[in-house]
């Protein structure tokens, strides 16, 4: 396979010691304790399992007792509705064909040919998961109930006005106040529905193929990511692990997986400006920093990225992307400021209306630990796992990290030293933006939906597990989404 040793060189050929799908005793994560880490990756799991278990039951007995939790099948919002749907020959054939081809495919295919593969891979993995609702309740309709941005579009024939007096509508009992997910986001959420609909694109169901098919590209931006931060082999060995993402049972459709998205782009394009792994690294800067700020008008609790965000820099050991970087982030603020709409006003009415609502009286004390169990439904037992592992790489990262050994040291275009070690840190940074996230207050339920920014960079660790078991663990991780998808109703 052809290799450029020079910075022009960015995510399109394998860079990898040897052949892409041969094993890099760097990255390789069996050895001598194998035996071990394999028992604590099953207990990691086990202990998983057991908190979704406690989350079910001890949430059952509370909404039975008083109807607090807001939720009838806690901890997921959803309720008992097991079904079939077209979708089901699908999402099973999809799953049989990736647990069963995915890993050598995804070791052998050139480059560019594993980024396709996984795009289409994602895109029909969530669009079949979708579909097992039927074409109207799963797809179409979703994005056009009473919570739901479409529901608006109209109110936005003057942009400029309606962005000014936006704050005017977010408070429950203020006139002509916004719906649920209007009132709950920054105004660039509903923007993208209403300028899809300007151009032709209106309606339920361009909105849907909208969220999966941009959604889905969420899995290029972690591929390439973990390439360049942790290396190509890495990157080949969690493809799989992206395609099959539990979460595809929430973001088919749902608008929250287009902000995946976004983010990740972000994210993505500041590792290949860090790294020079691109012809104009400080374009690429600008274009991450511009899509971060986009982020932050897309969803308030995505500024948390920024966690993900500074660990790039840290890893790359590098701060030359920083002023690019927020210079094209200031933009999107500045036009939005400009046009009169002002972000902290709007996020502080938006705590009134969070308590005036659900989340005044769904208990805390429970929704702080169910929401892990429904980060652990929506990424999956191999994820789970995968962050035991990476964990257990912490204090060594950390230690090289502190005296120099550590970050993505370059050989032409090949990255050397730790690359498990430097996933594990990505990984890792995701999770403590999602555990912020938690304990702030505000994610009291529905987790399983608005943390999909931060859940996909959870998965990548499954990367860490050992490759021959890879097939159990995609099955584990594939097969509850799938009882989830076909016995619950999991719509808003």
């Amino acid at each position: 396979m052809k290799t450029e040793h020079t910075p022009r060189t960015e995510a399109a050929e394998g860079t990898g010691p040897g052949r892409p799908d041969a094993p890099d005793p760097r990255t390789d994560p069996e050895g001598p304790e194998s035996g071990r880490a394999r028992r604590l990756d099953v207990i990691a799991a086990a202990a998983g399992v057991l908190l979704v278990t406690a989350a079910i039951l001890v949430g059952h007995a509370i909404q039975n007792r008083n109807g607090t939790l807001r939720a009838q099948w806690p901890p997921l919002l959803a309720s008992w509705d097991p079904h079939l749907g077209p979708g089901t020959p699908a999402a099973l054939t999809m799953a049989v064909l990736v647990v069963a081809y995915g890993p050598p495919l995804a070791a052998r295919l050139p480059w560019r040919g594993l980024l396709a593969a996984a795009w289409a891979g994602s895109t029909a993995w969530v669009f079949s998961m979708a579909l097992i609702d039927g074409w109207y309740r799963g797809v179409e309709r979703r994005l056009t109930t009473k919570h739901e941005y479409l529901r608006v579009i109209d109110r936005f024939d003057d942009i400029p006005a309606t962005l000014r007096d936006f704050t005017n509508h977010i408070v429950i009992g203020e006139p002509g106040n916004w719906p649920a997910h209007v009132a709950g986001h920054p105004p660039g959420a509903t923007l993208t529905f209403v300028w899809l609909d300007r151009i032709g694109l209106g309606g339920g169901a361009w909105a849907a193929v909208w969220c999966v098919v941009v959604g889905s590209s969420a899995v290029l931006a972690a591929l390439i990511t973990v390439r360049v931060l942790a290396g190509e082999h890495l990157a080949r060995r969690a493809a799989p692990f992206l395609v099959l993402a539990p979460a595809a049972v929430w973001a088919g459709v749902s608008a929250d997986g287009y902000f995946a998205a976004v983010a990740a782009w972000s994210v993505a394009l500041l590792a290949l400006a860090a790294t020079r792994r691109v012809r104009f690294p400080a374009a690429a800067a600008v274009g991450g920093g511009l899509l971060f700020g986009w982020t932050c008008y897309l969803s308030y609790g995505l500024g948390l990225m920024a966690a993900v965000l500074l660990m790039v820099l840290v890893l790359a050991r590098t701060a030359r992307p920083v002023v690019p970087f927020l210079l094209g982030a200031l933009v999107v603020p500045a036009a939005f400021t400009l046009a009169g709409f002002h972000w902290w006003t709007a996020y502080h009415l938006l705590v009134e209306r969070y308590y005036q609502g659900a989340g005044g009286i769904r208990p805390y004390a429970y929704w702080v630990w169910a929401n892990l169990a429904c980060a652990v439904l929506a990424s999956g037992l191999a994820a789970v796992a995968g962050v035991r592992r990476s964990a257990s790489y912490a204090f060594g990262a950390v230690r090289e990290l502190r005296t120099g050994a550590g970050g993505v040291r370059r050989t032409g275009n090949t990255a050397t030293r730790a690359p498990a070690q430097r996933l594990a840190l990505l990984v890792l940074a995701a999770l403590v933006a999602l555990l912020a996230a938690d304990l702030s207050g505000m994610s009291k339920a529905e987790t399983e939906r608005i943390w999909q920014p931060f859940l996909l960079w959870l998965l990548p660790a499954a990367a860490l597990l050992p490759a021959r078991t890879a097939r159990y663990w995609l099955v584990a991780s594939v097969v509850p989404a799938l009882l989830i998808n076909h016995l619950l109703w999991t719509g808003w």
